[in-house]
C-alpha cells in the first residue's frame, strides 16, 4: 500500500511528526523524515490505519483524527497500557533513544528465579512428508531488505549479489536431484490439493539442514496457498512449505 516512507516529511495538524522505531538491539528512538513526499496524495501509516478504523467503526469513541494529528498522543496511549514505555515521549527524544527492558538480558528470571525452557511437542500442523521427495521451504529476508521493502539486490549474509531469483539448498539434497549451483530449477509446492509452481529460479548450494530449502520473500510467496495458515493466528505458512525441487528441462524458461 503506497504510504509515506520514513525518509519523507510527515506533516499533520500539529506540525512535523516523528514515528517511533525499534532496532534489533531493542533500542527505541524517534525517526523524522526530511525529504519532500513522492506525491501529495501519500498518507502516513497512522493516517491509513485511522481511516480504516473510522470507516469500519462508525460509532467508535476513539479520537482517531486527534491521534493522527499528533503522534505524541499515540505514544501517550502506548505508555498508559505498557509500563515499560514510561516517559515515552521524553525518552524517545533523547539522543540514541532508550533501550527496552529485556528480562533475560538482565538475568532477571522473575519470581521463579530460574530460566524456563519450554520444549515444543512438535509441529503437528505441518503436512506429512512424501519420503525424500519433499523439502521444507522457508522464506527469508536478504541483507538489503527490511520486512517487504527491498533496497538492493545484494545479500552479504549469504554471498549473493545482483539477484534474488535463487533457492538455497543443502548439498546432499542437490546431489540427490542431480543439481549443481547455478542450475535453473522448478519449485512446486504441494499443500493439500493446491499445486503452485515457480520456474527458472537458480539453485544455490548453502549450509542448510538436509531436507530444507530457502528462498527470499516476497518472491516465494506465490508458493503459499491463501488457505495455508495457522488456524489460531491466521499467520501464513511462510516458514514451512512442502515443495518438490527439480531441474528445469528447458533452461531458457524464465521465472514465472
Amino acid at each position: 500500500m503506497p504510504c509515506l516512507g520514513r525518509t519523507e516529511r510527515d506533516v499533520q495538524a500539529s506540525g512535523l511528526q516523528s514515528v517511533t522505531v525499534e532496532d534489533s538491539m531493542s533500542m527505541v528512538h524517534a525517526s523524522q523524515g526530511g525529504l519532500p513526499p513522492a506525491s501529495e496524495h501519500l498518507l502516513s501509516e497512522p493516517a491509513i490505519v485511522a481511516g480504516i478504523a473510522k470507516a469500519t467503526l462508525p460509532h467508535t469513541k476513539v479520537d482517531w483524527d486527534g491521534l493522527v494529528g499528533d503522534y505524541d498522543r499515540i505514544r501517550d496511549d502506548i505508555e498508559a497500557v505498557f509500563p515499560i514505555f514510561r516517559d515515552f515521549n521524553r525518552r524517545v527524544r533523547e539522543p540514541g533513544g532508550f533501550r527496552l527492558y529485556i528480562g533475560a538480558s538482565e538475568r532477571d528470571w522473575g519470581a521463579a528465579g530460574k530460566a524456563r525452557f519450554l520444549v515444543a511437542p512438535g509441529l503437528g500442523e505441518d503436512p506429512a512428508g512424501d519420503g525424500d521427495a519433499l523439502l521444507t521451504l522457508t522464506t527469508v529476508r536478504s541483507h538489503d531488505q527490511y520486512n517487504t521493502t527491498i533496497y538492493g539486490f545484494d545479500d552479504r549474509y549469504r554471498g549473493v549479489s545482483g539477484r534474488r531469483d535463487v533457492v538455497f539448498l543443502n548439498r546432499d539434497d542437490m546431489r540427490a536431484r542431480g543439481l549443481q549451483s547455478g542450475d535453473r530449477i522448478e519449485v512446486e509446492s504441494r499443500v493439500g490439493d493446491a499445486v503452485r509452481r515457480l520456474s527458472g529460479f537458480i539453485a544455490v548450494e548453502y549450509d542448510l539442514p538436509r531436507g530444507s530449502a530457502a528462498m527470499y520473500y516476497p518472491e516465494g510467496n506465490r508458493l503459499v496457498p491463501l488457505d495455508s495458515h495457522d488456524p489460531h493466528s491466521g499467520t501464513p505458512a511462510y516458514k514451512s512449505i512442502p515443495v518438490v525441487v527439480s531441474k528445469l528441462d528447458d533452461p531458457a524458461v524464465h521465472a514465472g
